[in-house]
């Protein structure tokens, strides 16, 4: 039986009310949201409200109109940094943050001549906050952060990263892709300005949904423009959330699919599927470290990580432990720099990159024992 274990990339199995509310939606609704005033179209608003209404239960957001839809978190963080940032603002970011929030920085740094500083990390990923400290500056308008590693796993320290940014009178974007679903998040606990977040992931939904909570006071440029299917005499976007970051035809069928497994989530949850996590992690971790050949990167413990585990077998290239637990096996995994070339040369494995193996709540203890003995006879085999 196969055995998919990259689920930092998107996960796997999802809830079987996921599909189902979205054929739903497809069979009997498959009207736009906001886009007409027959019971289709207002069933079809309905649910774009109840999500966004379970979204703001789950990250304890108050005014749930504060949460944009995206495609996903990647346009979610483009969002937050392209309409926030202007020409001559500074920028500090960790040394593992995904090309998510990296690739779109070095744009802003090329095309509007914002600076960027890298707060390093130590070899587990854990942030040096006192080297935090140091990189405000007067001109810094950001802190873009990562919630945890989509490499190593760790978990950032989010509560002292907004304390810190807030004294200086900077805000915080914080990139939850990892995170959200998994891993508790209370918007007003960790004080938090802007938060992007991906449905795919943790959150146990389809492709093609995200979003961006924008705190209240924040006023960002949009980044596309068209029809809101709301005051459409205005030769502008309109003021009012969200309409003004939801240009276009909403994903609806998506967002009935989030909704339901937003709904899911709660009626498990957090606790729960963390606490399931865990334990396959630890498990994980475990076992590999009692083979000598392999090397494994970020934290040992599960507390300050979520459950992504990267490793290497010496003398084997990753794409090749990746091969043998596919064809030999039937155990999927994620080989590569995992879009994360910061993250990779922080832990030392730009060049070569690692084999990662993420969990969700739907693996088992079985599964993990049955990816070690693979783990174990591939070591085996290569000594």
């Amino acid at each position: 039986m196969a055995i998919y274990l990259d689920n930092a990339a998107t996960t796997f199995p999802k809830p079987p009310a996921v599909w189902q509310a979205m054929e739903h939606f497809m069979k009997n609704i498959g009207a736009s949201a906001g886009r007409g005033g027959y019971r289709r179209a207002l069933a079809a608003e309905e649910i774009v409200f109840q999500c966004r209404r379970l979204l703001g239960k789950l990250f304890n957001i108050n005014d749930a109109t504060r949460i944009v839809f995206t495609a996903n978190a990647t346009e979610a963080i483009n969002l937050a940094l392209k309409g926030w940032l202007n020409p001559g603002d500074h920028v500090i970011t960790t040394a593992m943050e995904h090309n998510a929030v990296w690739r779109c920085l070095k744009t802003l740094e090329k095309e509007r001549g914002i600076s960027i500083t890298v707060v390093p990390c130590r070899e587990d990923g854990e942030l040096l906050l006192p080297e935090l400290d140091a990189a405000f500056r007067k001109e810094t308008r950001l802190l873009a952060c990562t919630h945890a590693s989509n490499v190593t796993g760790t978990v950032m320290p989010v509560q002292a990263i907004t304390a810190a940014a807030h004294r200086h009178g900077v805000p915080v974007l914080l990139d939850t892709a990892q995170t959200a679903g998994v891993y508790p998040i209370d918007v007003q606990e960790l004080d938090i300005d802007f938060l992007a977040f991906t449905g795919h992931k943790g959150l146990l939904g389809p492709m093609g949904t995200g979003g961006l909570y924008i705190r209240p006071g924040f006023d960002l440029r949009p980044l596309k423009e068209g029809g809101t299917g709301s005051v459409s005499r205005l030769e502008y976007m309109p003021e009012g959330l969200p309409d003004r970051f939801e240009a276009g035809t909403l994903n609806v069928v998506g967002i009935a699919g989030l909704k339901a497994a937003v709904e899911y989530v709660l009626n498990q949850g957090v606790s729960r599927i963390r606490s399931h996590e865990e334990v396959l992690t630890a498990r994980m971790l475990a076992g590999l470290e009692e083979l000598p050949a392999v090397t494994v990167y970020g934290p040992r413990e599960t507390a300050p990580k979520v459950g992504v585990v990267s490793f290497n077998i010496k003398e084997l290239a990753p794409e090749e432990v990746a091969y043998a637990l596919d064809e030999g096996h039937e155990i999927m995994v994620r080989v590569g720099l995992h879009c994360a070339p910061l993250a990779h040369k922080t832990i030392g494995t730009l060049e070569r990159g690692t084999v990662r193996a993420s969990v969700s709540y739907f693996n088992t203890t079985e599964e993990i024992d049955a990816f070690l003995t693979a783990v174990r006879e591939i070591v085996e085999l290569t000594s």
